[in-house]
């Protein structure tokens, strides 16, 4: 129960800081970005993405406070990175378990 608690708490303390941090990321573009726009070829990976980002920007769709949008979409991402990770984690040690030894470690 005590290594569950520690779970919350980190969990808490990381959609602080992906809630918080996420205000002070920088507008200008990264390095990868940057060097497209140098290089010029930058319009090429517009045209036609593989994959499209769901908070592209960091900004969440529809709020107009640009300082709000990013806020949100670092506390999102941090959730659903986290749950995923937490979903992960059991899964694996799900599977760790063999049947008929009690749930114990296979070290044992």
């Amino acid at each position: 129960m005590r290594k569950l608690r520690w779970v919350w708490v980190g969990l808490a303390v990381s959609l602080a800081v992906g809630g918080m941090l996420s205000l002070a990321a920088s507008p200008s573009p990264d390095g990868l970005e940057r060097v497209a726009e140098d290089k010029g070829f930058m319009a090429k990976s517009l045209a036609d993405p593989l994959l499209r980002a769901p908070l592209a920007d960091y900004l969440f769709p529809g709020i107009r406070d640009s300082k709000l949008a990013t806020g949100l979409a670092g506390f999102l991402g941090t959730l659903i990175l986290f749950t995923l990770g937490f979903l992960i984690g059991i899964a694996v040690r799900r599977m760790g378990r063999k049947p008929g030894r009690g749930g114990k470690d296979r070290r044992a």
